[in-house]
């Protein structure tokens, strides 16, 4: 089993910054990929930034030059940060982490955390 923890969202003005954290812990051997997603009330849930155990990332067209994903070496966290903060960006975050048992995949979620941007 494998748990996701986020940590660092809260209440921040238009133009701020913050910065988003998911530690992974449980019976983890390798990722294939980790990532966030976000939803905001009434809006589908959508791919915000995600990076690959290759290196590659790819992120949301509306969060480009903003928010920058990274992955601590050695350690099974994830980061995201978020600059440029804008009241479009308020949702809950969630991460997500794609982990290889055997040679299958499975993929984990956390619980989310709010992010707010006021105007």
């Amino acid at each position: 089993q494998v748990q996701l923890e986020e940590s660092g969202g809260g209440l921040v003005q238009a133009g701020g910054s913050l910065r988003l954290s998911c530690a992974a812990s449980g019976s983890i051997d390798s990722f294939e990929a980790m990532g966030w997603y976000r939803q905001a009330p009434g809006k589908e849930r959508e791919l915000v930034a995600r990076i690959r155990s290759s290196g590659d990332i790819i992120y949301a067209d509306s969060v480009k030059g903003r928010f920058t994903i990274s992955r601590a070496a050695g350690k099974n966290t994830v980061y995201l940060q978020m600059s440029g903060l804008k009241p479009e960006d308020t949702a809950v975050y969630l991460c997500n982490a794609d982990i290889p048992h055997g040679i299958l995949l499975y993929g984990y979620w956390g619980q989310g955390i709010q992010v707010t941007v006021s105007s």
